[in-house]
């Protein structure tokens, strides 16, 4: 499978994990999620970590977990959270519990139409549109009055349309990573110049983060809220407000990259977890 531009996320966090869980007795296996069932043999848990294309094979992606649980792998994390975090619709859910998010318009697509209904929905001359079931900014459009898409283009999936926060480029995005329900580490990550997403496909970068204990009461928020008690990691991305209060930008539960350079414990923590689950 052809690596993306973002690999050498996947390379460091391999990295970082490996002698960590070599020291906790643990053996870390590379494989991937399209591999036959066999290859699985020997296996107690599988730890999610890259997977490249899950959110375009979503039903095969959610089955093939499935599958992993009922062949007695531990999947982590389980294919229940997967379901539930798959779709971003999950952050209705967050929203209608009382926590901080993002205005979102929902649609089944998204085309020139719905766009210049956004700006005016959300008092706004500039509006991002995303994926419903997408991962790392790809497929992601920024849109101002002044740049709008051509009459006929449309987005081809279930998509949301929101204000864009100057925030997210004036401040950055902050990502507070949760393993086995307690707060390991904190990263800031800051678009590149012109741009707004802050993957480092686009050239974003991170740095380390200390969350006041407001902010990470806010994180902490979010992950009391999840209607799983089971999940083994947790990377809760956050954008302020013009209120300036947090707002949760997405619950990553899936196969999120959790920023080992920024948690030097990160391997340690992740095998203390798996040890207590296996």
């Amino acid at each position: 499978m052809e690596r993306r531009g973002d690999a050498f996320e996947h390379d460091l966090q391999v990295s970082a994990l490996r002698p960590a869980f070599a020291a906790a007795g643990l053996e870390l296996v590379e494989l991937d999620w399209h591999a036959p069932l066999a290859d699985f043999d020997g296996i107690e848990l599988a730890l999610l970590g890259t997977a490249w294309d899950y959110q375009d094979h979503a039903a095969a992606f959610l089955a093939r977990l499935k599958e992993l649980e009922e062949y007695g792998i531990t999947v982590c994390n389980s294919s229940n959270i997967v379901r539930w975090n798959l779709d971003k619709g999950y952050l209705r859910e967050l929203g209608e519990a009382g926590l901080p998010t993002i205005p979102t318009l929902w649609h089944g697509d998204v085309g020139q139409s719905e766009v210049l209904a956004g700006f005016d929905h959300f008092a706004t001359d500039k509006v991002v549109v995303k994926r419903q079931v997408g991962a790392g900014g790809m497929g992601q459009h920024s849109f101002t009055r002044e740049s709008l898409p051509d009459a006929d283009w449309s987005m081809g999936h279930a998509s949301m349309i929101q204000p864009f926060l100057p925030s997210i480029v004036e401040e950055g995005e902050f990502t507070l990573v949760f393993i086995d329900g307690e707060f390991s580490h904190g990263v800031r990550k800051r678009a590149a110049q012109g741009e707004y997403r802050i993957q480092s496909l686009y050239g974003g970068t991170e740095e380390d983060y200390a969350p006041s204990s407001q902010d990470l009461a806010s994180a902490q928020s979010v992950v009391d809220t999840l209607p799983f008690p089971d999940w083994l990691y947790a990377r809760i991305d956050m954008v302020r407000l013009p209120s300036g209060t947090l707002a949760v930008m997405e619950a990553e539960l899936i196969e999120p990259y959790l920023y080992p350079q920024q948690g030097p414990e990160l391997g340690t923590r992740l095998a203390r977890a798996i040890t207590d689950r296996t």
